[in-house]
């Protein structure tokens, strides 16, 4: 196995169940060759049990004020940070196990945890206590002329599930902006991040507990594998949004699949236009930071469009060689490269493709016109960005973009939800409906119409 195994594939390499169930739960399949399977109405049965259980915590945090959630969210930070090293050694036997696996170093930095990333996970909890709760906020208010008044305010989805690959983070992530927004949450997240998931759900199924919230607010069903995500996946009636999180086998595996309401988040096939304007200095800080801060997450760019009467070009491409990058290149782009430089050409298969590691297509191009038709055939709607000090440039560019996000002179890293003031992300809509983009507190709710009178009837 050479990639970290998709969170819908079976969890074979499961030998116990998640610390995290409780003596109600029913008897899981342990993973040991002995065990007997379960049945599928045994299996149904027992994910529709997680399911009302969500359920039921659901209806008591939707009535959670915003300063109990606050100091819950706060408590599971301060007890992540004191249960660290449990935490750790349970990602290192993950780690372990997926380098003997052939997973590769780009992966592997996904499923890592050190200690500074477990401060980080706090932080943003305690980033998340201090943001407004959406929970009961004004979308719209009016006095109607009948002297009705009318209100539509945010209230909490209810029983949300998310299936996504190796990220421990996103474990944190997802049931901290849960709780925020008044959710449960049913989370499966892959047999590569096993040990790792159960350790972080089981201490925060704990502080919720400790603290009087439901610990059914935070449910996994990790020990169920495949087979127990497609029973989710068909739960209409008791779940009542599903996100995806994850590469594109996955995310369309749960879009073409499920039955319950799904939230689509995106691949990031993410494009950069360098400008025949832009400053070399600029570009140069941009792109190396773009592609290698982080190679393997979805805000890093993977195409670099090339305006042909860019001065700053040759300097750029020679910064993302010694950066480590390895270009695939077009006819024109490789008279830019380096005397000597060995490149492979870039075909179909690289404009549309995700790299998630250390390589980078670049394609020349005419015109911001050509750089949009360029970005409108491959685009996977992520985020889009240009380097530029032309205001007319800019201005064409964002009127053209029909992407979740873009960007003028800054790096497409900082299309992420902590980044921009959310405190964290569910994941990165790339779809059209009531979400785009990262999906914060408010993309967690929907909205209830309260209509207030004296006994008018309508006429």
């Amino acid at each position: 196995m050479t990639e970290l195994q998709d969170a819908t594939a079976p969890t074979d390499d499961a030998t116990t169940a998640p610390a995290t169930a409780s003596t109600t739960e029913p008897t899981a399949p342990s993973g040991d060759e002995d065990a007997p399977a379960l049945t599928q109405d045994e299996l149904a049965s027992a994910v529709h049990a997680i399911a009302d259980r969500a359920r039921a915590a659901s209806r008591v945090l939707a009535g959670a004020n915003r300063g109990r959630k606050d100091r819950v969210l706060l408590a599971i930070g301060e007890a992540l940070v004191a249960r660290r090293d449990a935490v750790l050694a349970a990602n290192r036997t993950d780690v372990e196990r997926g380098r003997a696996a052939g997973t590769s170093d780009y992966l592997l930095d996904r499923l890592t945890l050190d200690a500074g990333r477990i401060d980080g996970l706090a932080d943003a909890l305690a980033q998340l206590a201090a943001l407004p709760d959406p929970i009961g906020t004004a979308v719209r208010a009016e006095t109607l002329p009948n002297g009705l008044r009318m209100r539509q305010v945010r209230v909490p989805l209810g029983v949300v599930a998310a299936i996504y690959e190796a990220r421990p983070n996103v474990t944190v992530d997802i049931a901290g902006l849960a709780l925020k927004s008044g959710n449960s949450v049913i989370l499966r997240g892959g047999s590569a991040a096993q040990a790792t998931n159960a350790a972080l759900v089981g201490i925060i199924r704990d502080t919720l507990g400790e603290h009087g919230l439901p610990r059914d607010a935070v449910l996994t069903i990790d020990e169920y594998g495949r087979a127990g995500a497609q029973v989710l996946m068909a739960a209409r009636g008791r779940v009542d949004v599903l996100i995806p999180r994850g590469g594109r086998e996955l995310i369309q595996s749960v879009v073409t699949t499920a039955r319950v309401p799904v939230i689509e988040t995106g691949e990031g096939n993410v494009h950069i236009l360098l400008d025949a304007s832009a400053d070399e200095e600029m570009a140069v800080d941009i792109l190396l930071n773009a592609k290698t801060q982080r190679p393997s997450v979805c805000n890093t760019v993977e195409t670099l469009l090339v305006h042909s009467r860019s001065a700053a070009a040759p300097g750029v491409l020679a910064a993302l060689i010694r950066g480590g990058v390895t270009l695939h290149v077009d006819d024109r782009a490789r008279d830019l490269l380096p005397a000597g430089t060995e490149a492979p050409a870039a075909t179909d298969d690289d404009w549309g493709r995700e790299y998630m590691q250390l390589d980078l297509a670049v394609r020349t191009v005419d015109s911001v016109d050509e750089a949009l038709e360029h970005i409108r055939r491959w685009s996977t709607g992520h985020s889009e960005a240009i380097i530029t000090n032309d205001l007319s440039s800019s201005e064409e560019f964002i009127a053209g973009v029909d992407s979740a996000a873009v960007l003028v002179n800054a790096s497409t890293r900082f299309v992420d939800g902590g980044e921009l003031g959310l405190g964290a992300e569910v994941g990165i809509s790339t779809q059209k409906m009531h979400a785009r983009g990262p999906m914060g507190l408010a993309e967690l709710t929907t909205t209830q119409w309260i209509v207030q009178g004296e006994g008018q009837i309508r006429r």
